[in-house]
């Protein structure tokens, strides 16, 4: 049976339809025209006789979108409205809601598209617990389509191609690319729109988070290119388990000017930390992380333990968070940026808690602030002035 789309994708979207990757993760702005990708994607995969499993925020949405896909296919097809299923050509494609995900267990798809990912509830655990196992059987693909809501999971996934995963591509489109919307019609939503508001929606840049202790204004004011300067002090990260090691140092003038993020085997670290200049290196003795250190410390060189409790966590922090709001410390665009811009903090009853929200990194943060604590200790605050 031959199926055909009303619409010809435009140029971003058949951009999204091209690719290859595994998981693909689009983040647009409203009225971009991300459901046609899905209809687009779902309806072909079903013709291959391929089982496919639509997942949307809610019910309701998954009623509209059952009755958008029925709407380009033939009265032969068969299709059931309440259990929200399409078959034809051997294949299935079958709805599902954000809020019940739990029905996924037990099902195997060669094709799972989740439309407004950002906005469905408890998307990690969904992700990771319903939705990826049902793709194991098949070694199926996973489209992931949504406006941003803030720097949350959604958020995560999409920085997974950003960064390079194995199989992730990402995509972000404003609604200016769709071809088919008048300008006019976007300008004016900016015009009567908070701005904030207005980047997100139609832009496609996702909020701040409230709760982040540094503030973006302040971190983006404090991006300056990699410094050519030698250091005078290090921060050292060691990587846990599945995370990262990251080596900062820090020039005489309060910017980052050596910068690495790696994961190798714990030998290979500590070759890597030995060929640093021997100057002063604040390094993380925690856990895993003392051997290293010893190590290092029995061989002369001038290094020193941070141990991370909730206490001296939270000191590192504070101390960071002064250092950028007050614009003393500069760092390049990046790895380091984005952290910065996702990182959290709460209050606890024993203090205020700082991390890196779940499915993202903070080593890059916490081997900064290892590098302007040292820096603050060795060569005192406030000495140095930018140029």
């Amino acid at each position: 049976m031959e199926i055909n789309i009303g619409n010809i994708p435009h140029p971003a979207q058949q951009a999204v339809l091209d690719s290859t990757a595994r998981f693909r993760v689009l983040m647009c702005g409203r009225r971009f025209g991300k459901s046609l990708i899905a209809q687009v994607i779902a309806l072909l995969r079903c013709s291959e006789g391929k089982k496919v499993a639509y997942i949307t925020p809610t019910y309701l949405l998954a009623g509209t979108f059952f009755d958008a896909l029925t709407k380009e296919l033939p009265a032969a097809v068969y299709r059931n409205a309440s259990l929200k299923i399409i078959e034809f050509n051997g294949g299935q494609i079958r709805f599902f809601t954000g809020e019940k995900l739990d029905r996924l267990r037990g099902q195997s798809f060669h094709t799972v598209i989740i439309d407004e990912a950002s906005f469905i509830p408890h998307l990690e655990n969904g992700w990771l617990y319903s939705i990826r196992p049902t793709l194991t059987d098949y070694a199926g693909d996973a489209v992931f389509l949504s406006t941003p809501r803030g720097k949350n999971y959604f958020y995560s996934l999409f920085m997974q191609g950003v960064e390079g995963a194995t199989e992730w591509q990402s995509f972000k489109y404003d609604s200016y690319a769709n071809p088919h919307i008048p300008k006019h019609e976007i300008d004016l939503a900016r015009e009567t729109l908070p701005e904030d508001v207005f980047r997100q929606e139609y832009l496609a840049d996702p909020l701040d988070n409230a709760a982040n202790p540094f503030g973006g204004t302040y971190i983006r004011q404090c991006v300056y290119p990699l410094s050519t300067a030698p250091a005078v002090a290090y921060g050292v990260d060691l990587a846990k388990s599945v995370d990262w090691s990251v080596i900062i140092g820090i020039d005489a003038n309060g910017s980052v000017c050596h910068y690495e993020r790696f994961q190798r085997d714990w030998r290979i670290t500590r070759q890597t930390i030995s060929a640093l200049p021997r100057i002063a290196t604040l390094i993380d003795s925690t856990g895993v992380g003392d051997p290293i250190f010893e190590d290092l410390a029995r061989d002369g060189r001038p290094v020193e333990g941070y141990k991370f409790t909730s206490h001296s966590k939270q000191q590192l922090m504070e101390g960071l968070v002064a250092a950028i709001q007050q614009r003393l410390i500069t760092f390049p665009e990046g790895q380091i940026t984005r952290e910065l811009e996702v990182f959290e903090y709460q209050y606890t009853p024993h203090g205020v808690r700082y991390s890196a929200p779940s499915g993202f990194t903070d080593d890059c943060v916490m081997a900064l602030g290892l590098a302007w604590h040292k820096y603050q200790r060795s060569r005192g605050a406030g000495k140095y002035t930018f140029v």
